[in-house]
């Protein structure tokens, strides 16, 4: 029963978070994270989460980027994906050498500095997309660039992981074939993903194999969304996130990658269950697709997913004797990768992606958050191997908590001028930078 209490102070901590949201003009996802942070530092929540509510956390997260994916353009998401290499190339090179130098001047320990960076280095997307949902601004091109540029950036992570890691630990020489083998598995993901998008799903296509073929159409996605006039149309589209989720596992990859993939590749016009799909489709026929993300946003963004990040929360717990003594470490950390995060990613999204600066600016701020992948890594490095001192370590959760509150914070505070409603302008001797949206 332990487990369901846990899960009343979760919910009921979830309530009081949107309850505090309200007048405070603050997205709910600090408080939640607040939140848990608290519960388990009082002792209320375990420090070792069960296994029924890292599950549950799981699910939500799974739940998020499915959501976030379902009302996605994948013409758009593609397009990103082409304007993000250098967000993702620079956003991840200036962290992990800003935590690299932070750490070897203050410990001195290369292999220490190595795992530290590496910690450092991967965006928690899953934070900033939910932070960029409440504020209306998960449809822009600047969460695009974010969410393709994550993609990318954790691919690179998971390689630098397989390789850094043995080299850090000492636990395994790195060889050639190691290293081409993740690459290859993530090619290979993204090979199936695409076969699902333009073989598997449609039920019409310019597709070759579809003129051919044609009785293919009727085991399309639409005809398994459409069995028993759609009834059932949530349980298939969540059991497709839900595969897809497990598929990515399998390849090496976040389950949440994949559940945003699944939501990408999922469109609108599989809901409409006309025999004929050259007829114009009434707004009515788009019913069982609004009540389907009807559900799916009200559990992915209502009580099921704000769960991961109660539980993300909870991660963050204090010595107090320890995080006195590391305060100092813990302010240049959190600054040194603050400032790199955003100069290096806004600079990339503007002269890599031609994105605008008010986008740039945003793009910089969303590359903050770090998650699953650093406490996978401090783990690793601490827990298993035990390369990361607990000081060290100390300073790593502290700098990942307050980075991640930065993420909601910031965004919430540029949104007016990523709006167009107030302007900045910055003077550069005889020139004035328009760092604000004129556009509106």
């Amino acid at each position: 029963m332990h487990d369901m209490y846990y899960l009343a102070i979760i919910w009921g901590g979830l309530f009081i978070s949107y309850f505090l949201a309200g007048p405070t003009k603050l997205t709910p996802v600090l408080f939640f994270l607040a939140f848990g942070s608290l519960m388990v530092n009082l002792g209320i929540l375990p420090h070792e989460s069960t296994e029924f509510i890292r599950g549950f956390a799981e699910i939500g997260i799974i739940l998020i980027m499915f959501a976030l994916g379902f009302e996605e353009d994948t013409s758009a998401f593609v397009k990103g994906i082409k304007r993000s290499w250098g967000i993702a190339l620079f956003g991840a090179l200036a962290p992990f050498a800003a935590a690299y130098l932070i750490i070897m001047h203050y410990w001195g320990e290369p292999r220490l500095a190595i795992i530290c960076g590496l910690a450092m280095t991967a965006t928690a997307v899953s934070l900033t997309m939910v932070s960029l949902q409440s504020e209306n601004l998960h449809k822009s091109g600047a969460a695009t660039g974010i969410m393709t540029s994550a993609i990318l950036d954790d691919i690179a992570s998971l390689a630098a992981v397989a390789i850094i890691i043995p080299m850090a630990t000492g636990d395994a020489e790195i060889t050639l074939i190691g290293v081409s083998a993740i690459l290859i598995k993530a090619v290979l993901f993204f090979c199936v993903i695409t076969l699902l998008e333009l073989i598997i799903f449609p039920h019409q296509s310019d597709l070759a194999i579809f003129r051919v073929y044609p009785f293919i159409r009727r085991f399309g996605m639409r005809g398994i969304i459409g069995a028993s006039k759609g009834e059932h149309a949530t349980l298939v589209v969540l059991l497709t996130a839900l595969l897809i989720s497990l598929l990515s596992f399998q390849f090496g990859f976040h389950p949440a990658v994949g559940a945003y993939m699944a939501g990408l590749i999922i469109k609108q016009e599989y809901f409409r269950f006309h025999p004929k799909s050259s007829i114009p489709v009434a707004d009515s026929e788009d019913a069982g697709y609004v009540d389907t993300k009807r559900i799916i946003d009200n559990v992915a963004f209502s009580w099921i997913g704000p769960v991961f990040f109660v539980e993300l929360g909870t991660k963050i717990t204090f010595d107090m004797d320890v995080l006195v003594g590391v305060i100092p470490h813990i302010i240049t950390l959190t600054l040194g990768i603050l400032f790199a995060q955003i100069i290096s990613a806004s600079l990339a999204a503007r002269y890599t992606g031609n994105f605008k600066w008010h986008e740039s600016i945003m793009i910089g701020f969303g590359m903050l958050g770090r998650a699953e992948l650093a406490f996978v890594v401090m783990d690793i490095g601490y827990v298993q191997n035990s390369v990361i001192t607990t000081d060290a370590f100390y300073t790593l959760m502290a700098t990942a908590f307050f980075l991640n509150v930065s993420v909601p914070v910031l965004i919430k505070w540029w949104k007016p001028y990523f709006a167009g409603e107030k302007h900045l302008v910055l003077s550069l001797g005889k020139k004035r930078l328009e760092l604000s949206n004129s556009d509106s």
